[in-house]
């Protein structure tokens, strides 16, 4: 129990990361930017902590609600997360 515990905390999103509000273009409306944000602008509604202020509210996009945690993705740290969702988003 103990270890599925620990793995679910490791595969968890970093708090305070943001990466995946500031690399990635969002074509759907958000709160504050009605026409979505492109790839590498910070979205508005991530606050000072780099935290989702939209996080369990209905009218945080369903793309951003879709976008979980990916170890592979995500990387070790922030900046690998940056630069990776990055990459994915000029690949796509």
């Amino acid at each position: 129990m103990k270890q599925s515990i620990a793995r679910a905390a490791a595969d968890a999103c970093r708090p305070g990361c943001g990466a995946c509000c500031i690399a990635p273009s969002i074509s759907s409306a958000i709160p504050g930017m009605p026409d979505g944000k492109p790839a590498g602008v910070r979205c508005v509604q991530l606050d000072a902590d780099n935290l989702c202020r939209l996080f369990g509210d209905p009218r945080r996009p369903a793309v951003c609600a879709r976008f979980g945690f990916d170890r592979e993705l995500c990387g070790e740290h922030r900046d690998q997360a940056l630069e990776r969702i990055a990459a994915l988003e000029l690949a796509t």
